[in-house]
């Protein structure tokens, strides 16, 4: 529920482009939906991500560029606006505290050898570059409805596959881990 919940605001966007073919007013829809998500979620949980936060402080800004100044370059910048923070943030984190935070997600799930975490912290950094530099490229050397498609299933089915690698990585060390302990 919560993914579905999470991506509600750019299902809209998609649904409203394709029925429309209007990137302008698409955008003008997502704001209040996100805002309306937002709300929703404090609703509900009286709490909101800093990553929730900082995604609805980037659809009011860069998406109120582009309804303002009819420039759809604004709202095809935010998603690498956010993989990129995202990428900084996950940077951050292997030299502010003692866990990245790819530790701190997951390690009541499972336990990792600390250069694993590390790695799996780097990878994510890795990651998020290229996605952001992907939606730059797909935005701004291809056709506007391709880069629709592309912020809604290319991203989202690149970051599955990434999830499925990195299962992998981590079963790999799963596995060393209790071979080790035995």
């Amino acid at each position: 529920m919560k993914l579905l919940l999470d991506f509600l605001p750019v299902i809209i966007f998609f649904i409203v482009y394709k029925s429309t073919d209007d990137i302008i007013l698409a955008t003008a829809v997502l704001i209040p939906a996100t805002l309306l998500q937002m709300l929703y979620t404090w609703i509900k949980t009286r709490k909101i991500e800093m990553i929730q936060l900082v995604t609805l402080g980037l659809v009011i800004v860069l998406g109120g560029a582009t309804v303002i100044f009819q420039d759809k370059t604004f709202i095809q910048w935010k998603p690498t606006v956010v993989t990129w923070l995202f990428a900084v943030a996950f940077l951050g984190s292997q030299y502010i505290g003692d866990k990245t935070i790819i530790q701190r997600l997951m390690q009541s799930a499972i336990q990792l050898p600390q250069y694993a975490w590390r790695q799996l912290n780097y990878a994510w950094v890795i990651f998020y570059i290229i996605l952001g530099a992907l939606n730059l490229f797909v935005a701004f050397t291809m056709d506007e409805e391709t880069w629709v498609n592309f912020k809604l299933f290319g991203m989202m089915g690149l970051t599955f596959l990434f999830i499925l690698l990195q299962g992998v990585y981590i079963s790999r060390h799963l596995e060393n881990e209790s071979t080790n302990s035995d």
